[in-house]
């Protein structure tokens, strides 16, 4: 885990990697500060939030795993999954963002009570409706109000369409690190 308690290195502003720098062997760290004014974007008026729930759980993990296989990162299996949020402290049920229409979830982040977003996955069937910058709104307004200074995420640096979401929404390159071999 890394110390939250102190900024890295050099000033954010400093590390940005190339916009063609797509390497499936690294991640970048992110960073969103809280400390100042953040604009809440607003997503389409067809979109509702929801809470994580029995019955919406498996539909999101689904989401949740779909987005493991078009961007990276890793989500466990539905059963220990689910039961992270019995077990585990950094689960929390109101720390898992789930965004639907008529269709069904078209969007979800995963955070842990340490402010850090674990997985954010929007639809392929709803990506560039202003979905993922509403849903990172809603995610920084959350830690705001629980007084977080900041949330961090890790992307892959091959992810460019992520990447390029997370920087409009005010996030920061903090480090860049090699994946670990599976």
């Amino acid at each position: 885990m890394l110390d939250r308690s102190r900024p890295y290195g050099r000033s954010p502003r400093d590390l940005r990697p190339t916009p063609d720098a797509a390497s499936t062997s690294h991640y970048w760290l992110m960073r969103r500060d809280l400390s100042s004014p953040h604009r809440t974007e607003d997503g389409p008026s067809s979109l509702s939030l929801a809470a994580l729930s029995v019955e919406n759980a498996g539909e999101a993990h689904r989401l949740l795993a779909l987005g493991t296989e078009l961007g990276g990162g890793r989500v466990p299996d539905f059963e220990p999954w689910l039961r992270g949020f019995e077990d585990d402290p950094e689960f929390d049920r109101h720390l898992c963002f789930l965004v639907g229409d008529a269709a069904g979830l078209v969007a979800v982040a995963h955070c842990w009570t340490s402010a850090f977003i674990r997985n954010l996955v929007v639809h392929p069937r709803a990506q560039g409706r202003g979905i993922g910058l509403a849903l990172l709104g809603q995610v920084f307004e959350t830690f705001a109000e629980r007084r977080e200074r900041h949330v961090d995420l890790k992307v892959r640096e091959s992810n460019l369409t992520a990447r390029r979401l997370y920087e409009r929404a005010g996030m920061h390159y903090v480090q860049r690190c090699e994946l670990e071999p599976r």
